[in-house]
């Protein structure tokens, strides 16, 4: 089947949409040097005969990392002229919490001749609505309309009308203050991990994760994680679930509960790694 090049780590789902498609995910390993993200020459490297596109995350799942304008057109000039076409996954835009102004602008402002996948999950707090949006080149748009109309043919009453209300000057105001307990969490807890010894080399730009080097404790993610949620009561996800880049040393964190229970929690992984 033809070949998307995603990176590696990255959100599992892409790779499973891509081989329910009949399609194949080639995961390209990334690291800190690169942000955890693609870039030009990555794609220039690793693309191959059957390969038709690339899939970014901005910010990304684990990581929090955002690809820049400039490293966007340039991977756009790599795929273009091949016939391939760059997907950015913008589910998490919106929180997005420091970096260039225009790195905070949908991929659209870069070309037209990409695809943007988007969402009300996150930013607009609507997870369990199921409600999101494609924008692509319009001679794509035929096929994508029949797809949609034989998957899901159209989006639940109650979604949409939350849709509307999402937009509503009161309901920004709520949503911009979430954005900022955001970053207040992260500004807490970036730090704390790595006063206690886990290795973050990339501030989170955006989204609500830390993806975070734990071979200082463990070479076992997996079961790092397990011990850490029977033994000291703290849930993290191991590395495996993003991929086969190093995952025996990574963890993911979330930031998406409340001040207080992240505080308990550093208090509990502080008590349990002193022994």
């Amino acid at each position: 089947g033809d070949q998307v090049l995603m990176a590696d780590p990255g959100y599992p789902c892409n790779r499973h949409f891509t081989r329910l498609m009949e399609g194949e995910a080639l995961g390209v390993p990334v690291g800190p040097q690169m942000d955890y993200q693609l870039t030009a020459d990555v794609l220039d490297a690793h693309w191959g005969k059957r390969s038709v596109a690339a899939l970014l995350a901005s910010p990304s799942n684990p990581t929090g990392t955002l690809v820049s304008n400039d490293s966007l057109r340039a991977m756009q000039a790599v795929v273009e002229p091949r016939g391939g076409r760059l997907i950015v996954d913008e589910i998490y835009h919106g929180l997005i919490y420091e970096g260039d102004e225009g790195d905070s602008h949908t991929a659209l402002a870069v070309s037209d001749q990409l695809f943007v996948i988007n969402s009300f999950s996150k930013y607009f707090c609507m997870t369990g609505m199921r409600l999101g949006w494609l924008v692509a080149p319009e001679a794509y748009v035929l096929e994508i309309d029949k797809l949609a109309q034989n998957i899901f043919l159209a989006a639940p009453t109650i979604s949409q009308h939350a849709a509307l209300a999402a937009f509503e000057p009161a309901t920004r105001a709520i949503l911009d203050e979430q954005c900022e307990a955001f970053r207040r969490r992260r500004d807490f807890l970036l730090p704390a991990l790595r006063e206690l010894g886990f290795d973050i080399p990339c501030t989170p730009q955006g989204a609500f994760y830390l993806y975070a080097d734990c071979s200082r404790f463990s070479d076992d993610s997996a079961a790092f994680a397990t011990t850490l949620l029977e033994q000291a009561g703290v849930a993290v996800t191991p590395g495996k679930d993003f991929g086969v880049n190093a995952p025996q040393r990574h963890l993911r964190f979330a930031y998406t509960t409340a001040m207080a229970e992240l505080e308990k929690g550093v208090e509990r992984l502080a008590r349990f790694l002193a022994g």
